[in-house]
């Protein structure tokens, strides 16, 4: 009965199966993964730090992606914040739990955040800090600015990796925020979906020329790989790198 009163009252359907109600529906939501696992993308940008996801960005994953990132649907990025919370707890499972984690949104072009009205991935990485801190000590940094590049949209992974390569950079009196803290954390890079890694890379690059270098990239989903590719690099990063201060 409450599903169908807020169809009659807010119009909306579940992105899964389409049936009236929330916009996530109680099976829907109960039948996402829990279970976070290494998502390497084919070809593997050189370099990039071990990419952990949640789940596959397809069916109802990727309506709630959209739907948060382009169509200012809000109140998804509970579940997304969720599942995002998820990854960061593989990327992270084996380093000291007692040390904090600095969570780093990958920034949206510039303006985007102002047409949408809000950063979606900072959005998701503030829902996910809030989740984490009930486990360990944990930090939002958003210190990452965009310098603009163009839609990725349609660009294979060659092209992405160009049209990413020296678009971000960490802005002084963020890098001075962070380092007035003066306390040693793992610095995990932040995604919505890691598609062919270069955004990541990137993000990564800008940090690590700063002397902030992620043990690991967390995302909500992973694009499904193609039939045939080999798998990333070996080892995992995160296991082994030790904790940067500011």
């Amino acid at each position: 009965m409450l599903d169908e009163a807020l169809d009659l009252f807010l119009g909306s359907r579940c992105v899964g199966c389409d049936l009236p109600g929330r916009m996530l529906c109680a099976p829907c939501r109960d039948g996402l993964s829990r279970t976070p696992r290494v998502a390497w993308p084919s070809p593997v940008p050189a370099g990039l730090v071990t990419p952990w996801v949640a789940e596959t960005y397809d069916g109802a994953v990727r309506a709630l992606v959209v739907g948060h990132k382009d169509r200012g649907q809000w109140g998804h990025r509970r579940v997304l914040g969720s599942l995002l919370a998820d990854a960061v707890r593989g990327a992270t499972g084996g380093v000291d739990p007692e040390v904090p984690l600095l969570l780093v949104p990958v920034p949206s072009r510039p303006g985007a955040g102002r047409r949408r009205g809000y950063e979606a991935t900072a959005a998701l990485a503030r829902t996910a800090a809030r989740e984490l801190r009930r486990e360990r000590p944990v930090r939002l940094a958003p210190l990452l600015v965009s310098r603009g590049a163009a839609d990725q949209a349609g660009l294979g992974a060659g092209q992405r990796a160009h049209n990413m390569a020296g678009s971000m950079h960490c802005p002084s009196g963020a890098l001075a925020r962070v380092a007035r803290r003066r306390e040693a954390a793992y610095v995990v890079v932040c995604d919505d979906v890691v598609t062919t890694g270069s955004t990541a890379r990137e993000a990564q690059r800008a940090l690590e020329a700063v002397g902030l270098p992620p043990v690991a990239v967390a995302a909500v989903a992973a694009t499904r790989r193609r039939s045939g590719a080999g798998g990333g690099p070996s080892g995992d990063p995160a296991v082994g790198r030790g904790p940067r201060r500011g």
